[in-house]
This record gives C-alpha cells, sequence and structure tokens, in this order.
C-alpha cells in the first residue's frame, strides 16, 4: 500500500497561522499545505448547498460544481473573497482562497526510503501525518484524490419533519 498524506483538519483549524513549510521547488510562497486544505475543506467540510451561494457570487465564474463538490478554478479566481462573504454557514474560509496558489505534489518520487515530507516537522499541531492511510468514514477519514486522506467530522443533513 503507498504511503498518502494524512490532514487532520481538527488538529489543523487550530492554528492561527500554518507555519509547514514545503519542499516543493515550484511554489512562489512555499506553502502547498494550504492548498491540501483548500481542496480537504470543499471536499469534507463543504456543505454543498443546492443552491450554492457561493457559486452565484462570484464575478469571475471561478467556483463550479464537479460531481457534486464545489471546486475553486484558480486561474480565473482573482481572490476577491466574495463566496466566503457568500457562504451561509462559514465553511468557506477567506484564508483558503488566495490569489497565488502553490500546489502539492505529495512528494511522489522525490523521498528516499524512510523519508518523510517536510511539511511533517513543521506543523506544531502534529495534524500532517505521513504512512499507509486508509479511507474509514466510520472513523471520519475521508479520501481526497489518490494522494490524501483527510480527518473531519463532517456535516450531516437531516431531515426534520
Amino acid at each position: 500500500m503507498p504511503n498518502k498524506l494524512y490532514i487532520d483538519l481538527e488538529k489543523c483549524r487550530q492554528c492561527r497561522k500554518c507555519t509547514a513549510q514545503c519542499s516543493y521547488y515550484y511554489h512562489p510562497y512555499n506553502d502547498g499545505i494550504l492548498y491540501l486544505r483548500e481542496i480537504a475543506e470543499f471536499a469534507v467540510t463543504c456543505r454543498h448547498c443546492e443552491e450554492a451561494p457561493c457559486i452565484r457570487s462570484c464575478p469571475t465564474e471561478a467556483l463550479e460544481r464537479e460531481g457534486g463538490i464545489v471546486r475553486r478554478h484558480n486561474i480565473r479566481c482573482v481572490s476577491c473573497k466574495s463566496c466566503t462573504l457568500a457562504c451561509p454557514f462559514g465553511t468557506l474560509l477567506p484564508e483558503l482562497v488566495p490569489y497565488a496558489v502553490s500546489r502539492c505534489d505529495a512528494c511522489l518520487g522525490r523521498l528516499g526510503e524512510n523519508e518523510s515530507p517536510v511539511c511533517l516537522a513543521g506543523c506544531p499541531e502534529e495534524a500532517i501525518a505521513y504512512g499507509a492511510f486508509e479511507a474509514d468514514p466510520k472513523a471520519y477519514r475521508f479520501a481526497v484524490g489518490e494522494h490524501l486522506i483527510v480527518h473531519s467530522m463532517p456535516w450531516k443533513k437531516e431531515d426534520y419533519k
């Protein structure tokens, strides 16, 4: 089983400012963890509203629903933060919608045996791990893509009668 990055969003949200560094050399601002947090929050925390006020509020049409999940197209986004203001639940955090984006490559092909990504050492909350993690919805661990497992308490829509 290949190693994957694991982010515990419950712990990650405790930080005021992320200090985890990244070794990916194409980063303009060395913050690939911010990208991981963004896709994790959109996939797991976002309530995927039927009406989606965030999508309607975007002046550049940077937000779209793809496969039931809201995604941000970074090339169109001007980081005006209209979507964060329009979100009725506050799940779209302003700090997760930057103008310049640094992608994470999950250190694929760049780690030697028994090496871990640099971001693990820089996380004071120990919210990032690297290893043979698997998705387990009963333990609130969800796969977000092929190389990321996210732990977060999901919101569930309840039917009220």
